[in-house]
């Protein structure tokens, strides 16, 4: 599996601050083991974000990805947004518009 990083992805781990950049690459390395743990709560997502998965990096940050090629022996993932969950809305806010 290969990891990739869409341009607003990179900027967005930028401007998050260490403890959000800590928890994404311990999520990652998770991951990159087994992408389907219980801890990631790896899912489809549909309406606006559809065609993308997300992924939990801490209570209420979350990463989406697509995977945008796969063959019999490689699979690449592209991580695309970095935001977080507004509480009671469970709703999807892109990092730089809060």
């Amino acid at each position: 599996m290969e990891i990739r990083y869409s341009p607003k992805f990179l900027k967005q781990y930028k401007q998050v601050g260490q403890k959000i950049q800590f928890a994404y690459n311990n999520r990652v390395a998770l991951f990159l083991t087994n992408p389907y743990h219980p801890l990631l709560h790896n899912h489809m997502l549909t309406g606006k974000y559809s065609g993308f998965r997300s992924i939990n990096i801490t209570g209420d940050w979350r990463a989406l990805y697509k995977e945008v090629e796969i063959n019999d022996e490689h699979v690449i993932i592209k991580f695309h947004l970095l935001g977080h969950i507004v509480n009671f809305t469970d709703k999807f806010y892109d990092y730089l518009y809060v």
